[in-house]
């Protein structure tokens, strides 16, 4: 498996692609013959549930920053700009 998979977003994943690391191990020819396709075939289902929670987390992440602003824009149209001062300090 490519080095780049083995990340921390894709620990859940680590199992079943040490298994297809193993299974290509064997050599071209069983890779050749389809002896891993089925060994793949769950990697990529894995890898893509391991994506959608990560895509799940950062929508609600920029649902919650998108919130925070319109909070300091409707405060800033009401002229109090302290807010946005407040928003735009480093934490």
């Amino acid at each position: 498996m490519h080095s780049h998979l083995h990340t921390k977003d894709n620990v859940g994943c680590e199992e079943i692609m040490n298994a297809l690391d193993e299974c290509h191990a064997r050599g071209f020819l069983y890779k050749a013959i389809g002896g891993c396709n089925d060994i793949k075939t769950q990697v990529t289902k894995c890898l893509s549930g391991e994506r959608s929670k990560k895509s799940s987390k950062n929508r609600e992440t920029g649902l919650q920053r998108r919130h925070r602003i319109e909070a300091v824009w409707a405060k800033m149209d009401e002229g109090d700009y302290s807010a946005l001062e407040e928003f735009t300090k480093r934490k």
